[in-house]
C-alpha cells in the first residue's frame, strides 16, 4: 500500500540549489536508506516529509489520515533539558515502557538514574534515550538521521535487532555501510538534487551504480561517435552544395540533358541543402535529448607517507591498570605492538578505548609497565574536531616556510574536496566534515611510522570514507585503528586489542574471525543437545555479515563475488530455517 509520495520537490537556501526535482513513491513497510555526500539534502528531505520545512515547489501527498511519525534527529539536536522534556511526556502507565525499550538498545543504567539522570549523557546515551521516546510512541512511520552515531558496534547490532522487530516504515539517513546492509532493502540515493532508486541493500546499490555508470558511459561513448559521424557527414554535405551552388551559376554547357547542366546543378544544391538541414536537425536533436556522460563519484586524494623503518618493537605494556576513582577500566592487561601491525581496537563505548590512546601518546598516566619507542613518529588523529581553534583559518594549521610549501598543500587541501574560498574563513564557519578533512590533511603533509586514528570517518560521507580505506590500505606504516565502522575495522585490521571484563587482550586475528569464532572465551558455552536457536542465529548472524564485507570489496562477476554471493544466499536460508 502506498503510504506517501514526493512530487517534484524542490529547495533553496539562498543561491544554493539544494533539491532540484524530488520524486519517489514510499510503500507502507517499506526500509529505505537515504545516501548521498555531505550537503546533497538529506537531511533537507527528512524534514520536509515530516513537515518541519516547507519546500518552495512540489507537495507532499500522503495517501493514509494519521499517520504517527517518530523522527530521530541527530545526537547533538538532544540537550539535555529537551530529553528530560521527552521523559516528562511519558505517564505512569507507559512509563515502564519507555525503560523497558531503553534497556533493550543498551540504556543499562536508566533505572538507576535519579533527578539528574539527563545531565552529562554521552552521544550514545542521547541516541537510546530518544529512541526510546519515539518507540514507546508506536510510529507507523520511523525517520532516522544517523542513528547509528556514537553507538558502539553492539549498539549498533541491537538496533538491527529492533528494526528487524518493527513492522511499520523505516526511512533512515545513514553513512554506516554495515548497519545500511542489515537494516534497508531500498537505497534513494540523492545525488545533485534527484533522487535515485536501487532495490536493494548497500553493497547492491554500490555494484548497482557502477554497473549504471559503465552502462551509461558505454552508450555516451556509442553517441559521441555517431555524433563525430554526423558532423563529418555535415561538412560533406556542405561541400557538395556548395560546389553544387557553384556549378549552377556557370554558364551553361551543349548537351543532351534536357534541363542543362546549370539546371542539374541547381537541382542538386537543392537536395543537398535539404540534406544538411536534415542532417543538422538529427543532431541538434542528439544533443538535447541524447545520452548526457555520466559525473564520476567525488573523489577525495588521500595519501599517508610513511618514514624509514626503524626497530621491530614500537609498544609494550605490562600488568598496566587505569581507574577513575572507584571506575575500573582496565587492570593487569599486557600486550605489544610491532612495526607493520595494522592494529583494530575493539570495545563498548566507556570501556576506555580513547583513555589507553592518551596513555601511549603520554598525555596520561597509568600504573604497570609501558615502553613507547622513542624513535617512532606517531601521528594521531582525535575523534573531536572541537579541538581545532575556532577562530584560526584553514591554512593557519600548516606550517607553509616557503610559497613552494603553500602550493603544495593547497592542491592537496583541493584533492580533500576542500575548495579555495574555505581556505581563507575562519574554522567555525566550516561544516564538520570540512574540519574532519582538515586533521586528517594535516597527517598528510608529513611522514609517520605510526598513525593513531580516533574514529577518523566522524562526519565524513560515504565516498569519502570508502577513499580513506583506500588509502589506509596502501598505507605500509603501523597502525592503530579506533573506529564503529564495522567494514573499516574488518578491511583493514589483521589484528585486535579487545577490551573483555577490564582486561586488555591482544588477538592475532581481525574482527570478523573475532566475533565468529567457536572457541571465543566470551562465548556462552551451549547446552548438551548444542546451541540454542538464540545463539544459533547470532552465530549466522555474524558469518554473514563477515562475507557481506568481503562482498562488498570484491568486483562483480569475477570468481570471487560469485562464490560469496552463493555463500551469502546460503546463510540466508540456513538464518530463515533457525
Amino acid at each position: 500500500m502506498l503510504l506517501l509520495q514526493c512530487r517534484n520537490i524542490k529547495k533553496d537556501f539562498g543561491i544554493h540549489e539544494v533539491l532540484k526535482s524530488i520524486n519517489l513513491d514510499l510503500e507502507a513497510g517499506e526500509r529505505v536508506g537515504l545516501v548521498g555526500k555531505n550537503g546533497a539534502g538529506k537531511t533537507t528531505l527528512a524534514n520536509i516529509i515530516y513537515g518541519a520545512v516547507q519546500p518552495d515547489q512540489g507537495e507532499v501527498i500522503w495517501h493514509s489520515r494519521n499517520i504517527r511519525i517518530g523522527y530521530l534527529r541527530q545526537s547533538v539536536y538532544y540537550t539535555s533539558e529537551l530529553l528530560h522534556d521527552l521523559y516528562q511526556e511519558h505517564d505512569s502507565s507507559d512509563i515502564s515502557e519507555f525503560l523497558h525499550i531503553a534497556g533493550e538498545l543498551g540504556a543499562d543504567k536508566v533505572h538507576k538514574w535519579d533527578t539528574d539522570r539527563f545531565s552529562g549523557l554521552s552521544g550514545g546515551e542521547k541516541t537510546k534515550l530518544a529512541l526510546a521516546h519515539i518507540w514507546s510512541s508506536k510510529p507507523d512511520l520511523l525517520i532516522l538521521d544517523e542513528p547509528t552515531n556514537h553507538l558502539d558496534l553492539q549498539g549498533v547490532q541491537r538496533l538491527i535487532d529492533e528494526l528487524e522487530s518493527y513492522s511499520g516504515t523505516i526511512l533512515v539517513i545513514s553513512h554506516d555501510r554495515f548497519f545500511l546492509d542489515n537494516a534497508v532493502d531500498c537505497i534513494w540515493e540523492i545525488d545533485n538534487g534527484v533522487l535515485q532508486e536501487y532495490r536493494g541493500n548497500y553493497t547492491f546499490y554500490r555494484t548497482e551504480k557502477k554497473k549504471r555508470y559503465e552502462s551509461q558511459l558505454h552508450a555516451y561513448e556509442a553517441q559521441e561517435k555517431y555524433r563525430e559521424k554526423l558532423e563529418a557527414e555535415i561538412r560533406q554535405l556542405k561541400d557538395w552544395s556548395a560546389r553544387a551552388h557553384r556549378e549552377s551559376t556557370k554558364k551553361g554547357a551543349k548537351s543532351g540533358n534536357k534541363m542543362g547542366t546549370k539546371e542539374y546543378f541547381r537541382v542538386k544544391a537543392k537536395k543537398m541543402d535539404k540534406r544538411v538541414k536534415s542532417t543538422v536537425k538529427r543532431l541538434e536533436r542528439l544533443k538535447h535529448e541524447g545520452v548526457r556522460r555520466p559525473e564520476e563519484e567525488p573523489k577525495v586524494s588521500f595519501e599517508f607517507y610513511q618514514s624509514e623503518a626503524r626497530g621491530k618493537r614500537v609498544l609494550e605494556a605490562s600488568n598496566i591498570k587505569k581507574s577513575y576513582g572507584n571506575r575500573l577500566l582496565f587492570d593487569e592487561s599486557s600486550f605489544y605492538i610491532q612495526r607493520g601491525d595494522r592494529m583494530g581496537v575493539f570495545g563498548a563505548n566507556g570501556c576506555g578505548k580513547t583513555t589507553l590512546v592518551r596513555i601511549i601518546l603520554g598525555r596520561e598516566s597509568a600504573e604497570g609497565s609501558l615502553f613507547v619507542s622513542p624513535s617512532i613518529n606517531i601521528g594521531y588523529m582525535s575523534q573531536d574536531v572541537s579541538d581545532l581553534e575556532n577562530d584560526k583559518k584553514a591554512l593557519e594549521l600548516f606550517d607553509m616556510p616557503d610559497r613552494k610549501e603553500q602550493g603544495k598543500i593547497r592542491t592537496m587541501l583541493a584533492n580533500l574536496g576542500i575548495s579555495e574560498i574555505l581556505l581563507n574563513k575562519p574554522l567555525k564557519s566550516l561544516s564538520m566534515g570540512e574540519r574532519t578533512k582538515l586533521k586528517l590533511a594535516a597527517l598528510l603533509v608529513r611522514e609517520y611510522d605510526m598513525l593513531i586514528l580516533d574514529e577518523p570517518t566522524n562526519h565524513l560521507d560515504l565516498y569519502a570514507r570508502e577513499q580513506l580505506e583506500d588509502a589506509l590500505e596502501a598505507y605500509e606504516g603501523t597502525m592503530l585503528l579506533i573506529t564503529h565502522d564495522r567494514y573499516m575495522l574488518e578491511r583493514l585490521c589483521d589484528k585486535l586489542l579487545v577490551f573483555e571484563d577490564n582486561v586488555i587482550k591482544r588477538y592475532e586475528y581481525g574482527l570478523g574471525e573475532y566475533l565468529a569464532g567457536k572457541d571465543h572465551k566470551a562465548r556462552v558455552q551451549p547446552a548438551k543437545g548444542g546451541l540454542t536457536p538464540e545463539e544459533e542465529r547470532m552465530l549466522l548472524e555474524n558469518r554473514i555479515s563477515d562475507v557481506l564485507s568481503r562482498l562488498s570489496q570484491a568486483e562483480p562477476d569475477t570468481p570471487e563475488y560469485i562464490a560469496l554471493d552463493m555463500k551469502f544466499r546460503e546463510l540466508i536460508a540456513m538464518r530463515n530455517k533457525v
